[in-house]
């Protein structure tokens, strides 16, 4: 039987012999000596529980704990805190932050093994439980999809754009969220989520929503506006889906440099699922047919979105367009544009001007 995996977080190599010295005869075990080597090594390990100590360097135990909770690849892991600071406001912090336990050094073997023992079985209880409850309330989540499903064709439709972008761009936003290592549940809540992305556009005035020519600063405002308006339309609910909609409909404009909108946020602090998205819209807008342009060749969407990661798109996502490059290909070729009309040479138009109204 496979050993479980843990992840081991201190600063202090002796803290690590002490903590291998405990567990390493019943489970896998991997290092970290920093906060952000942590958070790197629990998206590409994966690992079932995170041992993490408090007083580290650049980034405290609390902080990377936060981190962890708010990244869809990792934020199921539980967290145990391993640490000297055995003050009541400490403890009540590490709970506080998404801690499921808090242990102070120096450690006694038999409390660390015995806790980890049962927070590891309450991982596998939970994962499971979240298995039955998925499938007792598929019928319920189905309807959902099927209204949100509706609700995003409809603002692509008052967009001059056919139902095909959300569905392709949803499909591609699925892709590169497995690849980058999100679970199959959150990446298919993504694929359903993501065509709402711009379901606030149904409050943007058709004199300015359909405008063909330039807008100006007061209109272009009201056009960024429809970012808050969709969080505003989907608003906030219980449901994990709803939640992941709100999100990417108010942040999918935001870009990586900061200077996107509306709030200016900028690098991980975007949420993950919006800097996907942000890969996904643009790619699909840029290769798709519309009435004002040609669709542009695969190659140079893909070269496009290159040249501007690390400015507007996340730098560790945008490879993974070349890396899934077939299974992108198998989705743009079944879902084909179908729309018709003369257009102006590709080199005859301003490649910013194609996303002024995304």
């Amino acid at each position: 039987m496979e050993k479980q995996k843990i992840l081991v977080v201190d600063d202090a190599l002796d803290n690590h012999l002490i903590l291998k010295t405990i567990l390493e005869n019943h489970y896998d075990l991997i290092y970290a000596e920093r906060g952000k080597q942590a958070l790197s090594l629990a998206r590409f390990e994966k690992p079932d529980l995170i041992l993490l100590d408090v007083i580290m360097p650049d980034m405290d135990g609390f902080e990377t704990c936060r981190k962890l909770k708010a990244d869809y690849l990792t934020r199921a892991i539980p967290v145990i805190f391993v640490t000297s600071l055995g003050e009541v406001k400490d403890e009540a912090l590490g709970f506080e932050v998404g801690g499921v336990d808090y242990i102070t050094k120096p450690v006694n073997p038999s409390l660390v093994r015995a806790r980890v023992k049962t927070h590891l079985a309450l991982y596998d209880q939970n994962r499971e439980l979240k298995r039955m409850v998925e499938e007792a309330t598929k019928e319920i989540k189905e309807t959902q999809v099927v209204v949100i499903e509706r609700l995003g064709r409809a603002a692509e439709y008052r967009d001059n754009e056919t139902g095909k972008h959300v569905i392709r761009m949803s499909l591609y936003s699925r892709i590169l969220a497995i690849a980058l290592g999100m679970s199959p549940e959150d990446a298919e809540t993504l694929k359903l989520a993501a065509p709402m992305h711009d379901i606030g556009k149904i409050r943007i005035p058709d004199n300015i929503l359909k405008r063909k020519g330039g807008l100006d600063h007061d209109e272009m405002e009201m056009m960024r506006a429809h970012a808050r308006f969709g969080a505003e339309i989907i608003g906030t609910h219980h449901s994990e889906l709803l939640k992941m909609a709100r999100t990417v409909a108010m942040s999918h404009h935001e870009k990586w440099d900061g200077t996107g909108y509306p709030d200016g946020l900028s690098g991980e602090d975007i949420p993950l699922v919006s800097r996907i998205v942000a890969i996904a819209d643009v790619f699909d807008a840029l290769t798709s047919k519309r009435p004002y342009k040609e669709a542009w060749p695969v190659e140079r969407a893909i070269e496009y979105i290159e040249i501007r990661a690390g400015a507007h798109f996340d730098p560790n996502i945008t490879p993974l367009l070349r890396t899934e490059l077939d299974k992108i290909m198998d989705v743009y070729n079944c879902y084909v544009e179908d729309i018709t009309g003369r257009a102006p040479p590709v080199d005859e138009i301003d490649d910013i001007s194609i996303q002024v109204r995304r």
